[in-house]
């Protein structure tokens, strides 16, 4: 079983949510971003959403349902 993966990224002084080369929208807030990002990641579980700062960095992960790749430790 795997996963879909969702990132919020900055796209310019914008903000989108993407899955690989697929788009879900670009915001005007990061916030907005999010919102739909939790919104696509909830209705396609398992899934895990990855907010990033506007320098690309990830900044922290979601993940919804039952993780397929759990971190060890």
């Amino acid at each position: 079983m795997s996963r879909s993966e969702y990132h919020v990224v900055p796209d310019g002084s914008r903000w989108k949510v993407e899955q690989g080369s697929s788009g879900f929208g670009t915001f005007a807030t990061k916030q907005e971003a999010v919102d739909k990002g939790r919104e696509t990641a909830r209705a396609n579980q398992p899934s895990q959403l990855v907010l990033h700062t506007t320098d690309g960095k990830i900044e922290t992960e979601y993940t919804y349902q039952d993780d397929p790749y759990p971190p060890k430790g």
